[in-house]
């Protein structure tokens, strides 16, 4: 069994992989530290049910603090997973600072805690983001991302070029994942799914922006927290690493097309109000997963439909009053 390191241990994705990596008998150090993006309570009950588990030990802190960072025992870790980082196309045109703190001084400080502990294994949480408005699709992994159009997206594609950096330097295995419009329970309460689903249950409009023919890749959080597990293991047992993987569903779904899914499942007849497109939105996502699956063996199995219903099962269960 091995030790991993697991920053944003309490979020959506973060969550759900420590879960499962305890599950599997490894043991887990995680690190969070509740940024107010969205309520403390609601991370505090993603991890409510390993808060006490034997081979998990938290620490509350601030990854762009690095006298913080290196409270954190790195000496018995085996790989470090960087999930933690500030998230959101439109919040970070508002703050782009505190992007650049929680996305690129976090990732470097990581970095140089890593190389002082003499750590070589990491995988990276990126973003789709990094490809804006790419007129070609699917979205491979070598294609030019050097115009990034938010930024949240530069943020992510600079951390990818600081990890290529410490790769060369000091030769670190580094796996860097392109995560495609995550969803499923625990997602965030700003994202589409878990806000539409709450409004229409609630009897309000849901403001949708731009015709709705806008597509992105939905993709279950169990798939890709799969793609996470997959690629542990590949930077684990491999040497010599550095590259970047698309885990998306290789499914474009129009936000028309999404609205009816959530329409369907819910029973719930939904009221629009139309709002024009919003700065630094993309028209499409769309992951062309082909090394994913080659390099991982990753495929992505669960239908939108099915993740839908996956997701109102939990939110009923946890907004039983809306």
């Amino acid at each position: 069994m091995s030790t991993y390191l697991v920053t944003g241990c309490a979020g959506f994705i973060g969550s759900h992989l420590t879960e499962k990596l305890l599950a599997s008998g490894h043991t887990v150090y995680g690190v969070d530290n509740f940024d107010p993006f969205y309520p403390r309570n609601i991370k505090e009950r993603n991890i409510s049910a390993i808060r006490n588990h034997p081979q998990f030990q938290f620490f509350e802190i601030s990854l762009s603090d690095y006298q913080m960072v290196r409270r954190v025992p790195l000496d018995e870790v085996d790989v470090v997973i960087h999930l933690a980082g500030k998230a959101g196309v439109r919040p970070s045109i508002q703050d782009p600072n505190g992007y650049i703190d929680a996305n690129i001084v976090a990732t470097q400080n990581i970095l140089n805690r890593m190389r002082d502990a003499g750590k070589k294994k990491l995988v990276f949480a990126s973003s789709s983001s990094v490809y804006g408005n790419m007129p070609e699709t699917p979205y491979r992994e070598d294609m030019d991302v050097s115009n990034p159009i938010s930024p949240y997206a530069f943020t992510k594609k600079a951390c990818e070029l600081i990890n290529y950096t410490f790769h060369h330097l000091y030769g670190m295995d580094i796996l860097n994942l392109r995560f495609f419009t995550v969803y499923g329970p625990r997602q965030r309460p700003d994202l589409a799914i878990h806000k539409f689903i709450h409004l229409m249950k609630s009897g309000r409009p849901i403001p949708v922006f731009g015709d709705g023919s806008t597509s992105r890749d939905y993709t279950f959080v169990a798939d890709t927290v799969d793609g996470i597990v997959r690629a542990i293991g590949y930077v684990e047992t491999n040497s010599g690493v550095y590259d970047i993987i698309n885990l998306g569903n290789n499914t474009p779904i129009s936000l028309n097309d999404l609205i009816g899914t959530i329409a369907k499942v819910s029973g719930i007849t939904p009221v629009i109000d139309r709002k024009p497109m919003q700065p630094g939105d993309v028209n499409i996502t769309f992951a062309d997963i082909s090394r994913a699956q080659n390099l991982l063996g990753y495929q992505p199995k669960t239908k939108l439909e099915d993740g839908i219903r996956s997701f109102m099962t939990w939110f009923d269960q946890q907004y039983p009053s809306v």
